[in-house]
């Protein structure tokens, strides 16, 4: 989202909403799915949307209104992908600790897959479905041991991550599932992590990995027709501007490279799950400077949005790029260096530190960039501050449409 092209009068019209509120360029999103649907297409990738980076029913209707799947990772994930238009056998449901109920609502509605995490798993949905009279269509989701070269909070292929089964454990799983008589085999799920930005260098090995195990099941006697890659396409954070709508040709073109050397004669079905790289650059956090605080060393921006809004920075210590959007119009050519802090009690409740920008003032609107993706989903509630609303922005000429969710 560029706050460059943005005119004066657009400006005042934001200036009218209440803040903090999250921005959805609702343009950008439909360029991006739109590139994401004709690689699919040209490549032969399936491609299931991962509901979590953000849930907003807007945003949800438009990428299934293009016909993507869904990726979800827990019941309710599930009934709100199906009541905002995904389809029952586009979508999938994943997750390390499936209840009875949350695997019951998946059989019932009909899904593509149960992503299956452990041995356990497998042996509670084999049972819950014979309960049910009906069979359950299940990919395994196998630990690969790779490093992804991500954040430690984010990574999750390495074998002490708490996600899939590991090798150690092969032999078991291919017995159980030789027993399983309500299962329905379907093939293998991995994901390695988020926000990967080598993207040549790890899909590549995940591709070569993917299909030594492939190999391995198959060797056991084991059909597979679908092999699950997962997400973890990275954006741009410290320049969102620069590339809009994120490599998606790289990653595609890496896989199914990857996929042809490592042996795919083609007769599986390739699935990928992307999340952030869909939703991240659509999105801004929107909040209003209450407070310009000079301190003896260095002077403080303290804004209205905080860390219940958007938890990145303090929970990962992620950073997004900040601009003045009042600046743009108002005084962008003088400059000072700021710490951005929010209102929440709590010292991590940072934006940005020895951050430079045009002069701020009391009432400028800031724009905390890339928060399309896990920022709305994951705010919250605490110190009993409201929950920011979304305010949808569509592009008409010249001037921009803003529409507020009910």
């Amino acid at each position: 989202m560029d706050w460059k092209v943005l005119r004066p009068y657009n400006i005042e019209k934001l200036k009218g909403i209440p803040t903090p509120f999250y921005l959805y360029d609702m343009g950008l999103l439909s360029e991006t799915v739109s590139e994401v649907v004709r690689l699919s297409s040209h490549y032969g990738i399936e491609v299931h949307y991962a509901v979590k980076a953000n849930a907003n029913p807007r945003i949800l209707q438009h990428i299934a209104s293009k016909g993507l799947g869904a990726d979800c990772v827990s019941g309710n994930e599930v009934l709100c992908a199906l009541g905002n238009g995904f389809l029952p056998s586009r979508t999938a449901f994943a997750g390390v600790g499936k209840t009875d109920k949350e695997i019951e609502t998946a059989l019932v509605n009909g899904i593509f897959a149960l992503n299956c995490e452990s041995i356990p798993e497998i042996a509670v949905v084999d049972e819950i479905a014979g309960k049910l009279g009906r069979k359950a269509d299940v990919l395994v989701r196998i630990n690969p041991d790779i490093d992804a070269h991500t954040h430690k909070y984010i990574t999750t292929g390495l074998e002490e991550n708490k996600f899939g089964v590991s090798k150690h454990d092969f032999e078991a799983l291919a017995e159980l599932l030789g027993r399983c008589t309500n299962v329905n085999f379907k093939g293998l799920h991995f994901h390695i992590g988020s926000q990967i930005m080598d993207v040549e260098e790890v899909f590549s090995l995940e591709c070569r990995r993917a299909m030594e195990i492939v190999r391995y099941f198959e060797d056991k006697g084991l059909k597979i027709t679908d092999i699950d890659l997962g997400g973890g396409l990275g954006v741009d954070y410290a320049e969102p501007d620069t590339a809009p709508v994120p490599d998606f040709e790289g990653w595609f073109r890496t896989i199914a490279k990857g996929m042809e050397i490592a042996g795919n004669p083609g007769r599986y079905r390739i699935h990928v799950e992307p999340g952030r790289s869909i939703v991240a650059q659509c999105g801004s956090l929107v909040t209003k400077v209450l407070y310009v605080k000079p301190g003896q060393n260095k002077t403080f921006l303290i804004t209205d949005a905080g860390m219940n809004d958007l938890i990145r920075p303090a929970l990962y210590g992620a950073r997004h790029k900040i601009v003045n959007m009042t600046a743009c119009s108002d005084h962008e050519d003088d400059t000072a260096v700021y710490d951005v802090v929010g209102p929440v009690c709590e010292s991590s409740d940072v934006w940005a530190e020895g951050l430079g920008l045009p002069f701020s003032k009391r009432g400028d609107l800031l724009a905390i960039l890339s928060a399309g993706a896990y920022g709305q989903v994951m705010s919250s509630r605490y110190n009993l501050r409201d929950l920011a609303p979304a305010v949808y922005m569509d592009w008409n000429g010249e001037e921009v449409e803003l529409t507020t969710e009910a």
